[in-house]
């Protein structure tokens, strides 16, 4: 049975320096957090009846980590006293490897954060360094072994390949020894650099060379037999999760057009059809919520062409694929009939495959699962 509880995002922006890829949005200054934490609490009051219970809180950023323990606490007690919070919700917390102490994790744990995701990205020191991280490999362990020892049972870890001076050796090397601390849950993300980002205008002014396609097929394939070997399930086009239970099920509310509400600067939100996201800088995003209006740039309610457009793109890059009756229930929509001739040809070429009634990508589909969403 398809699990409708909304997710609930909560976007901290703040980081002490910017990563020379991320594109993801953050201001490297930390003066106004007191104010921000406010902020959070009165946004999240204008959404007090809108969603019904969410069972995933995912605090992400930025960097989440570099709040202190009560502004956390005020964070969740807030969100407690807004919403309604399944029992079991699984409540993750971004954390960055060079930020936090045994002391720290542990009191996150006793908060009620029960996943952490940790910001690894390599176990290279010179490939953090390219990459603008502020942490060391060693930091990275220790934070591992921190988190372990404060009480977390569910870790996952993300990773970066296809970066420029990275062969398969060190890439695979990377993958070992983050493999080494049983993680339950894995991220592994080929670079991909915004043309804003700074790494992006170092790498066109130095003349640096992306992965050649042949290249990145080799380490999606290698990583994919590395992890599934290691008893890993992999779920999504960029994720492995130990066991189905350790799946990220918050980031399946993406994947499967469940409800979700995000707060903070940039954040993205959808319910019944409406999508809508936040004011992409602080600055207006306070200056609104202290007026009393939703921080909101834009909305756009989506026709069923759009969400059965989506419906595809979405499910071609996990592992469970689409339900082809539940898909015909939701959008009207036969693909086996509509899409026969494009169909049969995905499965001759063994780019999807017919299991239990739903059309899933085949290891090799889910390398190129962009292309699959246009049949």
């Amino acid at each position: 049975m398809e699990n409708n509880q909304a997710g609930l995002y909560i976007h901290i922006p703040f980081c002490l320096s910017k990563c020379g890829y991320c594109s993801f949005y953050s201001i490297s200054s930390t003066h106004q957090i007191p104010e921000f934490v406010k902020a959070i609490k009165n946004e999240m009051s204008f959404y007090q009846k809108a969603f019904r219970v969410f069972d995933t809180i995912y605090i992400g950023g930025g960097t989440p980590s570099l709040l202190s323990l009560p502004e956390i606490s005020e964070i969740l007690n807030a969100v407690n006293s807004n919403f309604a919070i399944d029992h079991h919700a699984e409540i993750t917390m971004e954390v960055n490897p060079g930020d936090v102490s045994f002391e720290y994790l542990r009191s996150l744990r006793k908060s009620g954060i029960n996943r952490l995701n940790i910001g690894v990205q390599s176990f290279d020191d010179q490939l953090l360094t390219f990459l603008g991280r502020r942490h060391s490999a060693g930091q990275a362990a220790d934070c591992v072994n921190a988190a372990r020892m404060a009480g977390f049972e569910n870790i996952g870890l993300d990773l970066i390949y296809g970066i420029h001076g990275q062969n398969m050796k060190s890439w695979i090397q990377s993958l070992e020894r983050a493999v080494s601390f049983f993680p339950e849950h894995l991220s592994c993300y080929q670079l991909s650099l915004d043309r804003k980002t700074p790494l992006f205008k170092h790498y066109r002014e130095y003349g640096l060379g992306y992965p050649s396609e042949n290249d990145a097929l080799n380490f999606f394939m290698a990583t994919s037999r590395l992890l599934t070997d290691r008893g890993y399930s992999h779920y999504e086009v960029s994720n492995f999760a130990r066991s189905d239970a350790f799946r990220s099920r918050h980031n399946m509310k993406y994947w499967r057009h469940t409800p979700y509400l995000g707060l903070g600067p940039a954040a993205h939100s959808f319910l019944n059809r409406k999508r809508w996201w936040n004011t992409r800088a602080v600055k207006p995003y306070l200056k609104d919520i202290s007026e009393g209006e939703k921080p909101v740039a834009k909305a756009e309610n989506l026709s069923m062409e759009q969400l059965a457009l989506e419906g595809l793109f979405l499910g071609m890059r996990t592992k469970d694929g689409i339900n082809l009756e539940h898909y015909k229930a939701r959008f009207g929509s036969d693909l086996l009939v509509e899409k026969k001739r494009v169909i049969e040809e995905l499965l001759k070429n063994k780019l999807v495959e017919l299991k239990n009634g739903s059309l899933c990508p085949t290891l090799t589909g889910m390398a190129v699962a962009d292309s699959l969403a246009l049949i």
